[in-house]
């Protein structure tokens, strides 16, 4: 349950998958973000004589000024089976999308043309970031290689479908949780992490001449590291093991940057990556280091300032690592 003084909320599940599409249109704009546009339309995709079938919608994700993304959409109740479900929906889109991205493009842009706020949103990017129209837009995000991202939308995610989706595909499959509670008086709330929070948070502040980081420069993972650890497996193993990253950022990450938690509180060491592996069988990773880490500031936790200590995974870029001063310059 969730509790407030006061208030009570308890567990609703999502009876149909429905009713899930409902609860993500309600709260799409603080899931994914206000540089992103979920399309909720469902239309048949793949080559004739091909495979064929029909993705749950598309997320335009425009965070990035230089890589903007579709992702084709799964949406999906726990109580389905979604390991086998799943896996094999997210591979049939992947191959229907290769043998029709004429047709793709089209239903991406019908849905558009039904959505005038989210098509005035696509035209002032292009216009603002070098493309003539939407038109080029769209191309830009569906044709040529390696253009295909999954997002899987589910009411809870387990170990072994984790496991699954970062194991048997090629390509990024990111995953979203989201958990409906309601009160006695029949209000609703809902549950969720936002769509990729970690790597295109905003801050409330800033300082006076930083820039927001775009998502596309972003190569280096900052991890917290215990004593122990840092000596034992950061400085003397070369890799760090057991992190979660977001499939969507395996391919960008080049750098691994130490953050030793209280008494140092500061980002001491950097390395770079040689590979990232799934670690052992779990929905976790390895990153393995090319050269042994090498001391960078230190750049010091702000007593009072902009950034708290990492708990969690959190990216940068080496460059940005490189001009920082303290953690607040540091992401």
């Amino acid at each position: 349950m969730l509790w407030s003084e006061g208030k009570t909320y308890h567990p609703e599940p999502f009876e149909q998958e429905s009713e899930l599409e409902e609860a993500i249109l309600e709260v799409s704009v603080v899931l994914f973000g206000k540089d992103r546009i979920y399309l909720d339309t469902k239309k048949k995709i793949g080559a004739k004589g091909k495979t064929v079938n029909i993705p749950d919608g598309y997320l335009i994700d425009l965070s990035s000024a230089k890589e903007p993304k579709l992702y084709v959409v799964e949406n999906e109740l726990f109580k389905h089976d979604p390991l086998k479900h799943v896996a094999v929906q997210i591979l049939e889109f992947s191959l229907s999308f290769e043998t029709s991205q004429h047709q793709l493009k089209n239903i991406v842009k019908d849905a558009l043309e039904a959505e005038p706020v989210a098509k005035a949103a696509c035209k002032v990017y292009a216009e603002d970031h070098g493309f003539d129209n939407v038109d080029v837009l769209l191309e830009r995000i569906i044709y040529g290689k390696d253009r295909f991202n999954a997002l899987v939308i589910i009411d809870e995610l387990s170990e072994e479908l984790e496991k699954v989706l970062i194991s048997r595909f090629q390509f990024p499959v990111e995953t979203l949780t989201l958990e409906r509670y309601r009160d006695e008086n029949e209000k609703r709330i809902y549950r969720f992490e936002p769509f990729l929070s970690d790597v295109t948070a905003p801050v409330t502040k800033s300082k006076p001449g930083s820039m927001p980081l775009d998502p596309s420069d972003i190569d280096t993972i900052v991890v917290p590291a215990r004593q122990e650890g840092f000596q034992d497996v950061f400085l003397s193993e070369n890799r760090w093991f057991a992190i979660r990253i977001h499939p969507t950022m395996l391919p960008s990450i080049k750098f691994i940057a130490a953050y030793r938690v209280a008494p140092e509180s500061a980002i001491t060491h950097v390395a770079p990556v040689t590979s990232i592996e799934q670690w052992k069988d779990t929905s976790k990773y390895v990153v393995n280091f090319s050269e042994p880490a090498v001391p960078i500031g230190p750049l010091k936790l702000v007593r009072g300032g902009l950034r708290k200590a990492p708990q969690g995974p959190q990216y940068t870029s080496k460059s940005r690592l490189d001009e920082s001063k303290d953690l607040d310059d540091a992401f």
